[in-house]
C-alpha cells in the first residue's frame, strides 16, 4: 500500500503558508473541518501541468499538481499548507522523541519530504481538530515503517521471515495476553524495534479518541493488510507475476483500506459496527480502497520500473497477461481504476439515501479517495510520474 518513506525533497527554511494561485481557483463554501485554507481544487489541464513543474516550486509551497490524463477521481475538498507543516513538525517530534523512528537528519528530512501532514489534511477535511489529524498521521507513518523495516530489503527486511515479523507487528496494536513472564518478554520485544514502538504509540494515541469498536476495526484491517504483504512477498520470492484477477484479490488486502476506514474516527464521530458490517457498506469500502490503491499503482509505476528489484503492479500484470506494451497496459489499468471509482460512487449514492450517518461515512470515503489522488499528483516530478 505504499508511498514509502524516505522521500526525495526536503523542507529547509520556513514554510510559506500561502497556497499557489491554482489552488485558489475555486473556494469551497460550507463546512470543511479545521484550517483556514479550505479549498476545492480546480482541475488542471495538460497544458497547465506542463507549464508548471513540481520541481519549480519552492520549499514550503504547495506542490504543483500534474495528473494522469484520463484518470478519474473525485476532487479534493481541502488543502492547507500551514496546517500540513504543523502536523509534519509534530510528527518529527513524535518520531524522534517518543519512538526513536528514523533517527538522524537524513531520515528527518525524508519524513518531512514524504509529507504525511499534507496527506492527512487532504484526506480528512472534516477532522474537528489537529489531534484527530495527528492520530491519522501517526498511524500512516507507523504503517509505512512496518512496511519499510519488515518488507523492504534496504531496511533489513527478509522475505523468508516476513510472516513472523508481521505477526509481531500485529501484536503491537493487538496485544498478546500471556502469563506475566512471557507477557513481559513480549513487551520487551515490542520496545526493542522502532517500527513496533511507532505502531504501539500510534495505536495508543488513536484509542484515546476512537471507540473500542473503531479500534477493533482498525486492528482487523491491519491484519488484512499484512495478509496482503505476505501474498505479495510470496510472488516476489518466486519471481512470479500473478494473473490479473489474482493481483486484484491481493490488492484488496494489500491496500489503503486501514487509512480509509478510520475516516469516521478522524472525523470525530462513529459509524456503528452493525452499519459498518452491512455488506453494501463493505462493498463501498472495498471499491474505494481498491480504487485509491490502483491510483498509487499508476503514479508509482515509473519509480518501480527504475528499481532493480522484481516488482509487479496492475499495469505490469496486464502487460504480462495480455502480452501488450506497458504503455497499452497503463491505459487499460486506468480503465480498471476508473470503473472501480465509478462503481464506488454509484454504491455510495445508493447508501447515502438510506441513512444520514452512512451518508457522512460515504462522504468521508470520497474525500479520502480525492485527497489521496491530489497528494499523489502533487508529488509528480519527485516521487511519482504520469506515464510509464
Amino acid at each position: 500500500m505504499k508511498a514509502p518513506i524516505p522521500g526525495t525533497h526536503t523542507t529547509d527554511g520556513p514554510a510559506d503558508p500561502r497556497p499557489s494561485p491554482r489552488l485558489l481557483a475555486r473556494i469551497l463554501s460550507g463546512p470543511s473541518g479545521i484550517g483556514t485554507d479550505s479549498l476545492r481544487l480546480a482541475p488542471v489541464t495538460e497544458a497547465e501541468a506542463e507549464a508548471e513543474s513540481p520541481a519549480e516550486t519552492h520549499p514550503g509551497s504547495e506542490p504543483s499538481s500534474r495528473r494522469i490524463e484520463g484518470l478519474y477521481c473525485p476532487p479534493a475538498v481541502r488543502d492547507d499548507r500551514a496546517l500540513a507543516d504543523e502536523i509534519n513538525h509534530r510528527l518529527v517530534e513524535w518520531a524522534e522523541q517518543e519512538v526513536g523512528l528514523y533517527p538522524g537528519t537524513e531520515h528527518r528530512e525524508a519524513l518531512v519530504g514524504f509529507d504525511p501532514g499534507r496527506s492527512v489534511v487532504l484526506c480528512h477535511p472534516d477532522a474537528p481538530d489537529i489531534d484527530h489529524l495527528m492520530a491519522a498521521a501517526r498511524l500512516l507513518v507507523g504503517e509505512n515503517a512496518v512496511d519499510d523495516y519488515f518488507c523492504e530489503a534496504e531496511y533489513g527486511g527478509h522475505a523468508d521471515r516476513r510472516g513472523a515479523a508481521l505477526a509481531i507487528a500485529q501484536s503491537a496494536i493487538d496485544p498478546a495476553h500471556n502469563t506475566p513472564r512471557y507477557e513481559a518478554d513480549w513487551r520487551s520485544g515490542v520496545e526493542s524495534h522502532p517500527a513496533l514502538r511507532a505502531m504501539r504509540s500510534a495505536m495508543d494515541h488513536f484509542r484515546a479518541l476512537a471507540t473500542p469498536a473503531q479500534a477493533h476495526r482498525y486492528r482487523h484491517d491491519i491484519a488484512g493488510l499484512y495478509l496482503g504483504y505476505n501474498a505479495e512477498g510470496d510472488c516476489i520470492t518466486q519471481r512470479r507475476t500473478p494473473a490479473v484477477w489474482e493481483y486484484l484479490v491481493q490488492r484488496q488486502f494489500n491496500n489503503f483500506r486501514p487509512c480509509l476506514t478510520i475516516t469516521d474516527a478522524v472525523g470525530g464521530y462513529e459509524l456503528p459496527a452493525h452499519l459498518f458490517a452491512e455488506p453494501a457498506v463493505q462493498r463501498a469500502v472495498a471499491l474505494s480502497s481498491n480504487g485509491a490503491t490502483l491510483c498509487n499503482d499508476l503514479y508509482s509505476l515509473r519509480k518501480e520500473q527504475q528499481s532493480e528489484r522484481f516488482h509487479y503492479s496492475l499495469p505490469t500484470v496486464i502487460a504480462a497477461e495480455e502480452k501488450c506494451s506497458i504503455e497499452d497496459a497503463f491505459q487499460k489499468a486506468i480503465e480498471v481504476h476508473n470503473e472501480l471509482v465509478h462503481l464506488f460512487e454509484e454504491q455510495a449514492a445508493v447508501l447515502s439515501a438510506t441513512d444520514p450517518l452512512v451518508a457522512r461515512f460515504m462522504t468521508g470515503l470520497t474525500n479520502w479517495v480525492g485527497g489521496s489522488h491530489e497528494w499523489h499528483a502533487g508529488n509528480v516530478g519527485t516521487r511519482y510520474a504520469t506515464s510509464p
